[in-house]
């Protein structure tokens, strides 16, 4: 049985604050109606972030939006949910974020073609304040120019 990739959910501010260096793809562990409500598109992961507890990956500040059909037994909003590596990304990943001072940003929360829920993560570096600037200055441009041939 297939599903439809229909569900995107982007953090589009995590290529403007961050340097995105290696790209990986993590299962998610979810609880009870969570799912439905991904399936429905309410999910922000807008404001998260990955952080390592007790050797495992979590992602920290995903919100999922109450299912409107869900009973007493509906999920917590916001609470740490499990991503699923395996054991050597999870090793490659712990060890690039302690030496170099890397870290792990969430960018793309999607429903793959078996209907599992999966997150595009990313280890990254921050960008400086100058680095934001002169990427704002490229779209700038890029966009005068591309006015300037639509209007000719």
């Amino acid at each position: 049985m297939k599903f439809e990739n229909k569900v995107n959910v982007l953090n589009r501010k995590a290529r403007f604050n961050y340097e995105l260096l290696d790209k990986y793809e993590a299962g998610l562990i979810l609880h009870g109606t969570e799912i439905k409500s991904i399936r429905l598109g309410k999910a922000s992961i807008a404001e998260s972030f990955c952080q390592f507890i007790n050797g495992e990956l979590y992602v920290i500040n995903m919100t999922i939006d109450e299912y409107h059909f869900g009973t007493r037994y509906n999920h917590t909003i916001k609470r740490e949910r499990k991503l699923l590596l395996h054991k050597k990304e999870i090793n490659k990943l712990l060890r690039k974020t302690k030496e170099t001072g890397l870290t792990i940003v969430p960018t793309k929360l999607y429903i793959n073609d078996k209907g599992w829920a999966k997150v595009q993560v990313y280890l990254a570096r921050g960008k400086k304040l100058f680095d934001k600037r002169q990427a704002i200055k490229e779209r700038e441009t890029k966009r005068n120019i591309n006015r300037m041939i639509n209007k000719y």
